[in-house]
């Protein structure tokens, strides 16, 4: 086996990777609200990091970090689930949110403006900028979450837990529905979710990199997570 071949222990295995457990916590403990416990977060990425050790499997080609880096991902994110801390009210303001966006980009045929939404929803400018910092701020709104909006997340697939053919096809299928929604966004919210995910900058760098204050760059972000689900809506509701 490979714990093994590579590990005497499981106090092995965690000093060896504690500090990935460390930079992936601490990396998505900067898009939650300031209640969240680090602690928590990391003990959650300790479970993800021990269930990768006993699930692995070196014959799908992907390294043991890599593939313990999608375990403790997704770990954590399931304990930042379970806790939800969220009201109802922003759930539902997300959700009108992200259907608003659906339907006037379904009447217009183009990528609908912040002005048009407020206008459609019957805000003000303001108001509809605090709802949005309000659902980036109510959740780990992310390419994780909504990539694991089907059952079987990539990582199943790596260890070898095998979902089956059709199951295959349905994860390419929404990954690939996923690229393209991504791709056809508004250059400005495409470029930050790039900034922030690819490149891993906070909000304030990716501020600086665009010239806009924190704030706006919260408020982009927002609104194209919002704008990926509605364009998804098929696949994640």
């Amino acid at each position: 086996m490979y714990n093994q071949l590579q590990f005497t222990s499981s106090e092995e295995l965690i000093r060896q990777y504690a500090p990935l457990v460390k930079r992936i916590a601490h990396h998505l403990l900067a898009r939650l609200p300031s209640s969240v416990v680090l602690d928590d977060l990391l003990q959650a990425g300790m479970v993800g990091l021990l269930e990768a050790s006993t699930k692995y499997d070196p014959s799908k080609g992907a390294s043991f970090e890599t593939y313990a880096g999608i375990r403790i991902r997704g770990s954590i994110i399931d304990e930042v689930r379970r806790g939800d801390w969220t009201p109802r009210s922003v759930h539902r303001n997300g959700r009108k949110i992200a259907e608003t966006i659906q339907i006037i980009e379904a009447r217009t045929g183009k990528d609908a403006s912040d002005i048009e939404v407020a206008k459609e929803l019957g805000v003000s400018m303001d108001e509809y900028h605090s709802l949005l910092k309000d659902s980036l701020e109510s959740r780990l709104f992310s390419l994780d979450e909504i990539t694991s909006s089907t059952e079987n997340q990539p990582g199943e697939m790596i260890a070898g837990d095998d979902p089956g053919p059709n199951a295959q096809v349905e994860k390419g299928a929404f990954m690939e529905a996923l690229t393209g929604a991504i791709s056809n966004l508004p250059e400005r919210e495409k470029l930050v979710l790039a900034l922030y995910y690819d490149e891993e900058l906070n909000l304030k760098e990716i501020g600086q990199v665009l010239g806009v204050s924190e704030s706006r760059v919260s408020q982009i972000h927002s609104q194209a997570a919002l704008r990926l689900r509605s364009r998804l809506s098929d696949w994640t509701s």
